[in-house]
């Protein structure tokens, strides 16, 4: 017993000092009127009373819930869509993999910086290639149906990060630069599916579509769950790509919940406040996950022994 305690006493440690400890001090603290730079003042709920007055909060949930709802869903599908390509036996497999996870290496300050070329307005990549005859021609369609439905029609060039209706989806884009971890968890768990039951399903005559959504999918609910929870957790703590690319802006389009918290406890030196609202995103947090654990029991299959 002392000897498996010696063992793992840096981690128990580390525990304390790095994760337990700050999260009681950000309990306490969002309680208290404390600037940093003097000291705590107990104040009860005031700060939580005061978010649920403050429309930049409400705004930044919003937002946070919109990125959630649109990266989380398209960050899925297309890990699951390259690990079932790069599942396929083919010349250079090795090499198209490395290619696939490289993206998600890159520092993400870097991938900020070259995504914001792309998106510039008049001078990016995206732009330019949309500017292309064909593409204008697809985009000239697009618009037509878009008005048909009495929707609003696509301009261009698009104001990427410089329209507050695109700056979200522009972010959302942005993270499916790096999805190169999520790909390899799918990778996996397309690897563990039996092969027997592929090759059972094919000798019946079912289709490539049909063993896909009869077989391979089903047995890939653990690993869907997996990714869906920690991709969850991952949007909703989306901090740096936001700051680096768009501060927030254009007119709080883009501020997230953990941009707000940045600018209360470090640019207006409101920790006490910066502190109650962490409290809350993680209390939305551990909700959404339960209730991810919840709806498991009904859609998540696992192999037997």
């Amino acid at each position: 017993m002392a000897v498996g305690l010696a063992f793992l006493s840096p981690w128990i440690l580390g525990f304390l000092v790095f994760t337990l400890v700050p999260i009681a001090l950000a309990f306490y603290y969002g309680l208290c009127d404390y600037s940093v730079l003097q000291s705590p003042v107990y104040i009860g709920l005031s700060n939580y009373r005061a978010l649920m007055g403050d429309p930049i909060f409400w705004k930044s949930l919003v937002n946070t819930l919109i990125y959630a709802a649109i990266a989380l869903p398209a960050g899925m599908l297309v890990s699951l869509g390259m690990a079932l390509l790069l599942n396929q036996r083919t010349l250079g497999q090795s090499v198209f993999r490395t290619i696939i996870f490289i993206p998600s290496l890159v520092p993400t300050v870097a991938s900020a910086m070259l995504w914001l070329w792309l998106f510039n307005t008049k001078l990016g990549l995206i732009n330019s290639v949309l500017a292309t005859p064909p593409l204008q021609a697809l985009l000239g369609a697009l618009n037509a149906a878009l008005r048909a439905l009495h929707l609003p029609h696509v301009g261009t060039p698009i104001g990427w990060l410089t329209d507050p209706s695109w700056a979200l989806p522009s972010l959302a884009i942005m993270s499916l630069w790096g999805v190169g971890h999520t790909v390899v968890i799918y990778l996996a768990g397309l690897q563990d599916v039996p092969s027997s039951l592929i090759e059972a399903a094919e000798i019946d005559g079912a289709s490539r579509w049909r063993r896909f959504t009869a077989i391979t999918l089903p047995l890939l609910t653990p690993t869907t769950f997996f990714v869906l929870v920690i991709s969850l957790i991952h949007a909703f703590q989306v901090f740096d790509t936001v700051q680096v690319m768009t501060g927030g802006g254009p007119a709080d389009a883009s501020r997230t919940m953990v941009v707000f918290i940045y600018d209360q406890g470090f640019r207006f030196l409101k920790m006490g406040y910066a502190c109650s609202m962490a409290w809350i995103q993680f209390l939305i947090v551990v909700a959404l996950s339960a209730l991810a654990f919840w709806s498991s029991k009904r859609w998540v299959h696992y192999q037997g022994p």
